[in-house]
This record gives structure tokens, sequence and C-alpha cells, in this order.
């Protein structure tokens, strides 16, 4: 996040992020239980590890159970460990930098590649931007979650094997061969 936009981003970000509610999904909430005690004891890890090492928690950081609040962590730094873990979980990191080059290097300052989004007013710059940012999908102004059947879905470096979606799963999952048959009694016209 650009320095000259990360605070006011962080705030309403976090205020959005509380109204996220959390326990059973048949009970109209948006955020059900994790896979495992494992997965949410990883979250409260990666909470622990920022905390004591300069993070500031904006949002959540409840964890019962399986069940982890929307949490938010500002002022991430590639000394906390959810710098590079993936959280697989509603643990979110607020990255700030002071140039675009900066947000560049800090998306691609990761062994994985899934998926990016750049938000900018100038579309022409975005584009720019997500060119230079190494993922298999790369978002102009919406979220890193999101598909369409027909596109190729799928990441670069260590986020995944090949794609799948539309025609890319055909070429993914099978090979392309040529077999051909000549017939011994077939004779040519000369």
């Amino acid at each position: 996040m650009h320095k000259d936009v990360a605070d006011e981003f962080s705030q309403k970000l976090s205020a959005r992020a509380a109204l996220l509610t959390t326990g059973d999904p048949r009970n109209e909430v948006l955020l059900g239980s994790l896979v495992s005690l494992d997965a949410a004891e990883k979250m409260n890890q990666l909470i622990q590890d920022a905390l004591a090492k300069g993070a500031n928690l904006t949002a959540g950081g409840g964890i019962k159970g399986t069940m982890v609040e929307a949490t938010l962590l500002d002022n991430v730094t590639s000394k906390m460990r959810i710098y590079q873990e993936k959280s697989f979980g509603p643990v979110k990191s607020i990255i700030r930098v002071k140039s675009v080059e900066e947000a560049i290097h800090v998306a691609n300052d990761t062994e994985y590649g899934l998926s990016a989004a750049v938000f900018t007013r100038d579309i022409q710059r975005a584009l720019q931007v997500a060119n230079h940012i190494e993922s298999g999908i790369c978002h102009i102004n919406g979220p890193t979650l999101g598909g369409e059947p027909q596109m190729p879905f799928g990441g670069m470096k260590d986020s995944g094997y090949g794609r799948f979606g539309g025609t890319s799963s055909i070429a993914e999952f099978t090979d392309l061969r040529w077999i051909t048959i000549e017939d011994p009694k077939q004779h040519y016209p000369f």
C-alpha cells in the first residue's frame, strides 16, 4: 500500500473487516470454520509473530477453536512470517511502500505467484505495473479472487501446477499426439 494513502486505506479496510461476522455459516455469518485446529493455530502463530515484530493489529485477532475473525495486520515487514507465508485464513497484511517500484518488488518478493491486484485511477499505469508482477492472474481494480470459466486459471512460481479452465484444461491434462496408419493394401494411383 503506497504510504500516501495507507493510513486512510488501513482505517477503512479495518472498519469493513470488523463487519465480517464469524461463526456457523447456517446462521448467516460470513466467515465459517477453518479446515482444522492446526490451521487456526497457524493463524495465531502468524498474528503473534507479526505483533512481536512490530505490526499493528487493526481488526480482528480473535480465535475460538477453528473460528478465526477477519484480521488485519498493518505495518507488516519482510521480517515477519506472514510476509512470506500463505495464511490460508482470514488474516491479511498491509505492507506500506514508498513507490510503485517498491510495490512491484514487494509483490514479486515471494516464492508464490497465483493472483495479484493493482488498484489505481490510472488504468494505463496499472497495465504497466501488472506486466511487471510475477503472477498467473493480475486483476486491475478488483479483488484477487475471481475467475471466468472460459479463462485459464493458474499461477507462477510455486503456486499451483499448470492451468485449468476452458480449453487450457484439455491442454494441461492431455498430451497432443499424432498417430498415422499406413494400410499395406493401399495403392496409390501411380
